[in-house]
């Protein structure tokens, strides 16, 4: 669940070979025909440290740009009058970093939990920072915004928010003054106990979801006057995604996968006829992603989704034809517009790649002027960082298996030691783009993989279908089969192989020391799951509705017990013999802090090597810079002494 978000909700997501290499050389990189030197080693901080200034916000009426920039080693609002040098500090938090924030009039918006636990606060503060308060509850509760009710007459100074204040497993609808925090409820959900809500371009609660844990009914009333009767039910296989009513709030525009697509697509949906009338986008490769309008035009602009790199489709000309007048200016980069002021004139823009961690610009198209907004890492060289190639391989049960290789510069891809880095999740996808982990273990000269196994996100019902009860199995094959694809090519050391993951990446990289103990030479788990069992029996509880949901995708404990058992490493710790390095939050409300205390202690039994870093005011992922810098460096040094080949900086060599 997004705790804080400008769109319109939709309904809630759950924690819902041959040899081919593309475009990788085995020689040196070369520039103009010339090897391209090793770059210096750079200072492990230079990749993790709080951006100079990110997060770029336009308000409303174009008067104001808002960014994030860090004071006191936290990353907290500020604003600068456009066209004027004079900055103004928002928010002064010291707990933990802001999240993200949005302009409402003339405040602005924004969330944070406290210590990592994940109960997200939303804040309301003045421009001048004088006037901060808790829309929210600060203890115990998750919130977030819903709507943010724009342009709907009347509540210009109100935004909906939903909570689980009442009842921790489901999230009620709450209207709230940003100015005077005044509450007004606005459903009696005592009875029904709806779990999710989506609402039309008036504010208006339309439709609301209840799960059984398996299947989804659909609620829905044509106004606040009805009351909601049942519209339809989807299985958890199925997707049914409004991204938002049409302008006229009659029909709904939906990403869905029902009368058997593979693929989701975005389709206009009658909602008197209960049918698809009319497709806005589709893709025969990948699941369609959002969809973007214009607030002051009320038409379409453009759809979305993720292939190698992220893709676009336009379906507005104006929009198009604004991309295609700053195409020249980003030859090489990716780049996008968005936030808006009211009049549609003036635009923030975001551009870079794999390479480059990008740069803001403002954009008027009066004047037709790019002006350069700022570098959140300016001390990030482009040219010293890695190229990060889209690469795919054939399982060994002949899945396509898509991901992504990066190579460290200035080095023969030949006998390279390598990190094999599988993502978190399970159910979402690695992406192309400036990642400071990878930059920072290419930059100590190793490979690094990336794969989106079975069960990622964004190739379709089948793929995503094929991770279900597959915890350690094929799942874990995939994994393997692309460390022995890139083994066979000859570019890496088949005895210098680490294993790196974070939440399911954790779990995996347990899963590869369990059952392939051979193959890697190192391993780190980042807030991992060890046991199947302990795992569910430890779930937040607004995540218990959809517990049988998860049975079925991982595993029921007890019709299942033997494949669970069988698929928790900390149960088969006597297999393990690779050095392990384990890190965790002690307030991880996912991951519970028990499931590394167990791993750590059935290792230590086997008298295998276990370090074991715990930070006591994180939870899932360290995010304060100081517990960042401590991570990394440690990891750094533990990849060194077991895999590291003595990379040092050219001017170190004798």
């Amino acid at each position: 669940m997004t705790h804080l978000t400008k769109r319109r909700s939709g309904l809630a997501a759950m924690v819902a070979g041959t040899l081919l290499l593309a475009s990788c050389s085995g020689d040196h990189e070369t520039k103009n025909g010339t090897p391209v030197a090793a770059p210096p080693v750079i200072d492990m901080k230079e990749f993790f440290k709080n951006p100079e200034k990110s997060s770029f916000s336009m308000s409303r009426n174009g008067e104001y740009i808002g960014y994030l920039a860090p004071w006191k080693s936290r990353m907290n609002i500020f604003v600068q009058k456009v066209g004027s040098s004079e900055v103004t500090q928002v928010t002064m938090d010291t707990i933990r970093d802001v999240g993200g924030f949005f302009w409402k009039g003339d405040r602005i918006l924004y969330s944070r939990d406290i210590n990592g636990d994940e109960n997200y606060i939303v804040f309301s503060a003045s421009l001048d920072g004088k006037d901060v308060k808790a829309l929210t509850p600060e203890k115990g509760v998750v919130a977030g915004v819903l709507d943010d009710l724009d342009q709907v007459p009347g509540m210009e100074q109100s935004v909906m928010v939903q909570m689980n204040d009442r009842d921790a497993r489901v999230f009620d609808p709450y209207v709230i003054n940003i100015v005077t925090g005044e509450r007004k409820a606005m459903y009696d959900n005592t009875k029904d106990n709806y779990e999710s809500w989506i609402t039309d371009h008036n504010g208006v609660i339309r439709m609301a979801t209840k799960t059984d844990g398996v299947n989804t009914t659909i609620f829905y009333r044509a106004d606040e006057k009805q009351p909601f009767t049942p519209y339809m039910t989807t299985g958890f296989k199925d997707s049914w995604a409004p991204e938002m009513f049409t302008f006229d709030n009659k029909n709904l525009y939906v990403n869905h996968n029902l009368n058997g697509r593979d693929k989701t697509a975005i389709v206009e949906w009658d909602l008197e006829g209960k049918k698809e009338i009319k497709v806005i986008a589709e893709n025969d490769d990948y699941d369609m992603g959002g969809l973007s309008y214009s607030r002051k035009r009320k038409v379409l602009t453009m759809a979305t989704w993720t292939g190698a790199k992220s893709e676009r489709m336009f379906l507005d000309k104006e929009t198009e034809a604004r991309y295609a007048k700053l195409a020249p200016k980003f030859e090489g980069l990716e780049y996008w517009f968005y936030g808006a002021d009211d009049t549609e004139t003036k635009f923030l823009v975001w551009a870079g790649n794999d390479r480059d961690p990008g740069t803001y610009y403002t954009y008027d198209t009066t004047t037709d002027e790019l002006k350069e907004l700022a570098k959140p890492r300016p001390w990030i060289d482009p040219s010293q960082m890695a190229h990060m190639e889209p690469v795919s391989y054939t399982s060994r049960d002949g899945l396509t298996i898509h991901g992504y290789l990066t190579l460290p510069v200035g080095r023969e891809a030949k006998d390279l030691p390598l990190v094999v880095n599988p993502h978190g999740g399970p159910w979402a996808r690695d992406q192309w783009g400036f990642n400071p982990e990878v930059q920072l273990l290419a930059n100590r000269g190793y490979a690094v993989l990336q794969m989106n196994f079975r069960g990622s996100t964004g190739y379709g019902r089948k793929f995503w279908e094929a991770s279900f009860k597959q915890w350690g199995k094929t799942m874990q094959n995939d994994i393997t089969d692309g460390v022995e694809w890139l083994v066979k090519s000859g570019k890496v050391d088949p005895k210098r192989v680490a294993i790196y993951g974070a939440s399911y990446g954790g779990y995996a990289t347990l899963a590869g020391i369990t059952y392939t103990p051979d193959l890697y030479a190192a391993a780190v788990d980042y807030v991992g799951v060890s046991d199947l069992f302990t795992f569910q029996k430890s779930i937040p509880p607004y995540w218990a509705p959809f517990k049988a949901m998860m049975f079925e995708m991982v595993g029921d404990p007890v019709k299942d017990s033997l494949l669970l058992d069988e698929a928790s490493p900390a149960r088969h710790a006597d297999r393990i013999k690779t050095p392990l390095f384990i890190a965790q939050g002690a307030n991880d409300p996912r991951v519970v802090k028990a499931e590394s205390d167990q791993m750590v202690e059935a290792l230590k039994k086997q008298g295998v090597e276990v370090e074991y870093m715990v930070k006591d005011n994180e939870g899932h992922g360290f995010h304060n810079e100081e517990n960042r810098f401590d991570f990394y460096s440690a990891m750094e040094k533990f990849l060194d002494q077991h895999i590291g080949g003595g990379y040092k900086p050219a001017a170190e060599k004798k």
